[in-house]
């Protein structure tokens, strides 16, 4: 089960307690395409040249997926123009967020806890 949360800006993923910023919303549709699959091709690539050991094509690799993230705005330069700073791997807990997501987490840890229980009692 995952328990990705976004910020009420729609800045942030909130992924285990760390913000990771969201692609730009207002990148075009075939841009997106494009740049998610540079990434999903980025990331095979990846895995097959540290499978290979291939030090050139790690490298490589890297390069493609963060060329690709960028793209997205997930990396580089924020994507927003208001001037907020970046708090990209952030704590959500250290983070100007802190009170959204002290409110946004306590529902998904309910969830979390009640999961096993309605699984014995699914079974």
């Amino acid at each position: 089960m995952t328990s990705e949360l976004t910020t009420p800006d729609g800045r942030y993923h909130v992924i285990q307690g760390r913000l990771w910023r969201a692609p730009n919303p207002a990148l075009p549709a075939e841009a997106k395409v494009r740049h998610m699959r540079e990434l999903l091709n980025g990331r095979r690539a990846l895995k097959s040249a540290k499978t290979a050991g291939d030090e050139a094509a790690i490298t490589a690799a890297r390069q493609q997926v963060a060329a690709a993230q960028a793209g997205m705005g997930e990396r580089g330069r924020v994507w927003w123009k208001d001037g907020a700073p970046d708090f990209n791997r952030a704590l959500a807990k250290n983070s100007p967020y802190a009170d959204w997501f002290a409110r946004a987490e306590a529902p998904l840890q309910i969830a979390r806890a009640e999961a096993p229980l309605r699984a014995a009692n699914a079974a």
